[in-house]
């Protein structure tokens, strides 16, 4: 089973779509037709700033998760990996 390893760095599928939704947001995988819901709106932030982030901690952090919720969110992150949602980012 895949893990997130909060210390590299991760990205949204190319084939995921993001609907915000005051809620949180809609996650589609149009290769798998996968729909997730992010019932959080700070996890939409997380989610949206690994693609830029040099790790899924940092992500985490420049979305104002505390040092103490990090590990939540990376459980988070994690059940996205395993959905393929999220995938681990090939860095140069």
């Amino acid at each position: 089973m895949a893990t997130l390893d909060l210390d590299r760095a991760w990205d949204l599928h190319p084939q995921v779509s993001v609907r915000p939704e005051p809620f949180g947001a809609l996650l589609y995988h149009f290769g798998t037709r996968k729909l997730s819901f992010l019932k959080d709106r700070r996890l939409l932030a997380v989610v949206q700033a690994l693609a830029t982030a040099p790790s899924a901690r940092a992500a985490c952090l420049a979305a104002g998760v505390d040092d103490r919720e990090v590990p939540r969110y990376g459980q988070a992150l994690t059940a996205l990996v395993q959905s393929s949602m999220v995938i681990e980012r090939e860095t140069p």
